[in-house]
């Protein structure tokens, strides 16, 4: 296996299209129990993982020791570094980074209710209520996500506790007492946020690897 000594993280991206993969025994074993619609994401997504990892490693994918159920944090081994992945109805991302690390993406134009989904978890006081845009909220939506990614949490447990503060690059968990950094950034029609601890490249936007 091919040491990776450079310490800044690698991101792939990847357009979700129903391409045919070749998936591990284990893979097809955990598919043959998701409801059908999750099926197909599941063995691309798990593939380009493999193949991501294959170009960092040097290894064949189907050899990369990757645990990666549904619903789950990805694991590598101690000495493989950190992952995390994130995916939308038509996107992945992949993000490698020797020190822990989180990822989430989400589309711009996603169709949600964002007034309810402000009221319920990121209004602080109600003079807010009118100004409220698309947006803010899911760039609120999908900074916790990475950040809950970072801190291997629970979206149901952790929503609450973990505070966006606008214009900020950082984002913290009130009962942790914990504050991490966080990049924002807009690629084509997708908004990336990563959640991370330690320094990283000052410019995280000019390091994606992308398959548009």
């Amino acid at each position: 296996m091919k040491e990776y000594s450079n310490t800044l993280p690698k991101i792939w991206f990847y357009r979700l299209n129903g391409r045919k993969h070749l998936p591990t025994l284990n893979e097809i074993k955990i598919a043959e129990n998701l409801p059908q619609p999750k099926v197909n994401i599941f063995l691309e997504s798990r593939a380009q993982i493999r193949y991501s990892l294959s170009t960092l490693f040097d290894i064949n994918p189907l050899d990369i020791p990757l645990e990666a159920f549904p619903g789950e944090p990805p694991n590598l081994p101690e000495n493989m570094g950190n992952l995390s992945i994130s995916h939308c109805r038509d996107a992945l991302v992949v993000i490698w980074s020797k020190n822990r690390i989180g990822i989430d993406i989400e589309r711009v134009d996603r169709n949600f209710n964002f007034r309810s989904l402000n009221d319920k978890y990121f209004i602080p006081n109600s003079n807010e209520k009118e100004k409220v845009q698309p947006e803010e909220v899911l760039k609120k939506w999908s900074g916790i996500e990475a950040a809950i990614k970072w801190d291997k949490g629970k979206l149901s447990k952790d929503l609450r506790y973990w505070k966006y503060v606008k214009n900020k690059k950082y984002i913290f968990h009130e009962r942790k007492k914990l504050e991490i950094n966080l990049s924002q950034f807009l690629f084509h029609n997708w908004i990336i946020s990563i959640a991370y601890k330690n320094s990283m490249h000052s410019d995280i936007s000019n390091i994606i690897c992308a398959n548009i």
